[in-house]
């Protein structure tokens, strides 16, 4: 029988990930507002051979210039990678200056290209670095910030998981989050909830599950089968910005939402997003933006795939525009009289 993560708090903690290329501030800032997240992490910031300026970190995380909160107010920890121990704890000092709400460690990013030069999931193999990176960062920020860091189960097999979790612990890592695949399984079904209970049978320190949850029934089973009630959601907070709200109404008692009733709730927040992607980038890049988000959304949502073959051919940013307000605004009426509707009756 599986053991619970040492001391779960009364409630469950459901964090969203860090997702190199997408979950960036402006769909951060979405996402935290659509649910009540307990914290967020930023994608990683590449460590390598300088100490990096403030810039780079706000760059990644402009939430530490209003408290390291993002505008609905939940905590944001900003994301470390790299391999050398002496830079790592360097960097980590600068970015304690910025007073972030927690420091996070990425030993998960399966991406080849950061593989190579010795960053994320590779470094798996050697526990005795992840023991030094850990220990050096965590002697520079001394306890004065969070601190935690993000693992999968190994590079090509499982068979280190257990003593890379251990190194990470020994190193100082107050909180570990389990991505449950390896490197070379990338995001490909199943996740092995089953080895984030290993994991956590063997470390002291509270232990996040992560991978293929996209579901409220996704989730309860890794809750099952792990023995954690925390989760980190990634691709399927994105594919469905309500799964927090559903995850927690579920654990009330509260009857699920139809997906069809929860578009008319989403659909003015791609708006919203649109709108901060165009404020701060080139409008060139805003179309592969929105579409990208959409892409995610037609797992869930009909009327996602509906906007997603009106608007997929569309390359400029004002005629793409134009649909996505027509869609939102069908949204907002059909959710008006829907209203109107539910009064009358």
């Amino acid at each position: 029988m599986n053991a619970p993560c040492p001391s779960p708090p009364a409630t469950p903690r459901l964090l969203l990930a860090p997702m190199e290329g997408m979950l960036d501030p402006r769909l951060r800032a979405v996402l935290t507002h659509a649910a009540a997240y307990d914290w967020c992490v930023t994608e990683f910031v590449r460590v390598s051979q300088e100490v990096l300026p403030a810039r780079a970190f706000l760059r990644l995380a402009p939430e530490l210039k209003t408290g390291s909160r993002t505008a609905s107010g939940v905590p944001l920890r900003v994301q470390l990678l790299g391999s050398d121990p002496e830079r790592m704890a360097a960097n980590a000092a600068r970015l304690l200056q910025l007073e972030p709400a927690g420091i996070d460690l990425n030993f998960g990013c399966p991406a080849p290209q950061v593989n190579r030069h010795r960053g994320g999931a590779v470094l798996l193999d050697e526990p005795e670095l992840l023991y030094a990176i850990t220990h050096a960062v965590g002697a520079a920020i001394a306890g004065r910030t969070r601190y935690s860091a993000k693992m999968r189960l190994g590079v090509h097999d499982k068979s280190r998981a257990v003593e890379a979790a251990q190194a990470l612990e020994a190193g100082g890592a107050e909180l570990l989050v389990v991505h449950a695949r390896t490197r070379d399984e990338r995001y490909l079904p199943p996740a092995h909830w089953e080895w984030v209970a290993r994991i956590a049978d063997a470390v002291r320190i509270p232990v996040v599950a992560n991978g293929e949850i996209w579901t409220v029934d996704d989730y309860q089973r890794c809750r099952a089968v792990s023995g954690c009630q925390d989760v980190m959601l990634g691709r399927g907070a994105v594919a469905d910005p309500l799964l927090v709200a559903r995850i927690r109404g579920r654990l009330a008692g509260a009857p699920d939402e139809p997906y069809a009733d929860g578009w008319r709730r989403l659909a003015p927040l791609l708006l919203d997003y649109w709108q901060r992607v165009l404020a701060d980038l080139d409008p060139r890049h805003g179309p592969g933006r929105i579409k990208q988000w959409v892409n995610l959304l037609r797992r869930h949502y009909p009327q996602a795939e509906a906007l997603f073959q009106e608007f997929r051919e569309l390359r400029e940013a004002a005629p793409l525009g134009d649909c996505l307000a027509r869609h939102v605004a069908q949204a907002v009426a059909a959710q008006a009289r829907s209203g109107a509707t539910s009064a009358a009756g």
